[in-house]
């Protein structure tokens, strides 16, 4: 299918376009895959989708993220389409800023698209991406907002969480960690809002009062997105070690494992029914039993998690190619050249793969069982 192109061009130069389009993506498809017929077949992938996007001379796709069905990708001139996960057909596409502009964030919560776009935030309709409300709350937000049914939770560089009514955008409270610590990371439900600080603070206040529930101490700072499974939470710290900290059955929280891996982390891991995925700085990809702690293979050219399915991990390396981890084992399984592949989702929600090439044109790819 081919996908239309941006707003502004007649309708004759659409139809030409179309013909001409029409022949130069079936081509593509056919003989110009991301990932060959070959390779495919090699790696046990089966093509779900092929699609390409009308990017820009040198336009790149920077962002590529899935939340719910969907699957969104924004480009370098912070032009975003999203798109239908199970046919890659485009739901909407538009510019939700000029080029230059810091996009921050990116929630889904009900109809609405969460995010903070030039320091304001803004709300976009998840069917059209149009903008529902844009709320200019003057403050200097450094994280990606949060929302749950009733309150917004925004981080700002005032080093405090600020608490606001959903519905109004009226400050209810705002904590802060003791120490006056920048807030990096924040998560939130009906339940309870956690978030992270720069001094190694993971802290855990009421949904709707500013009451704190527990709070645990890393040795350095927090680092990347905290990951909540249940009553554990996972994150990544600059002390060089992956937290796994358990609130069940208690008031307080306590540590169930931590992990050293020897060497600066600089985002947060990748969870997923029974492992749990970091990458470090010049070391690499490690996948750590959930339950325990304990490494079940490292791979130092992995760089991140592509997908997982029964028990076996595919992962993108700094080498440009796509290595199969069987996690009972431990061992490299195989790997397939992926070199034209510029971007990708870290898939942790299910078994599907999704790449992208820097002229635009994305995959969704299927391993088999």
């Amino acid at each position: 299918m081919i996908r239309p192109r941006r707003p502004g061009i007649g309708l004759l130069s659409i139809m030409l376009l179309w013909c001409v389009g029409a022949a130069s993506v079936r081509a593509a498809e056919s003989s110009e895959a991301i990932l060959s017929a070959n390779l495919r077949e090699h790696a046990g992938l089966s093509l779900v989708w092929e699609s390409t996007l009308p990017v820009k001379k040198g336009e790149r796709l920077n962002v590529m993220e899935l939340h719910g069905n969907r699957l969104y990708v924004r480009s370098s001139r912070n032009y975003v389409w999203s798109l239908d996960r199970a046919n890659g057909d485009v739901v909407f596409s538009r510019s939700v800023a000029r080029p230059g502009i810091p996009v921050v964030g990116w929630q889904v919560y009900g109809n609405r698209i969460v995010s903070v776009v030039g320091g304001q935030l803004v709300e976009l309709d998840t069917d059209t991406g149009i903008e529902q409300r844009v709320s200019d709350l003057e403050l200097s937000i450094v994280g990606a907002p949060v929302r749950n049914e009733l309150f917004f939770y925004v981080s700002a560089g005032d080093r405090r969480l600020h608490v606001l009514r959903a519905k109004d955008m009226v400050q209810m409270f705002e904590v802060s960690a003791r120490n006056e610590s920048l807030i990096t990371s924040v998560l939130g439900d009906d339940e309870m809002a956690v978030f992270g600080t720069n001094e190694g603070n993971l802290i855990a206040i009421m949904a709707d009062a500013p009451r704190k529930l527990w709070q645990f101490d890393a040795a350095g700072p927090i680092t990347g997105s905290v990951v909540r499974d249940g009553r554990s939470f996972y994150f990544a710290s600059k002390d060089t070690n992956v937290y796994r900290v358990d609130t069940q059955g208690t008031p307080l929280a306590s540590l169930a494992w931590k992990f050293q891996t020897e060497a600066v982390l600089d985002r947060g891991p990748r969870l997923t029914r029974d492992v749990v995925y970091q990458y470090a700085l010049g070391r690499g990809l490690t996948a750590i039993d959930k339950a325990t702690g304990q490494p079940l293979w490292y791979l130092r050219q992995g760089l991140d998690l592509l997908a997982e399915v029964a028990g076996k991990a595919y992962v993108i390396t700094t080498r440009k190619t796509l290595a199969v981890m069987d996690n009972a084992t431990g061992k490299r399984l195989y790997r397939v050249n992926i070199a034209g592949v510029v971007n990708h989702v870290a898939n942790s929600m299910d078994s599907q793969i999704y790449i992208a090439d820097e002229n635009g044109r994305l995959a969704c790819l299927r391993p088999g069982q």
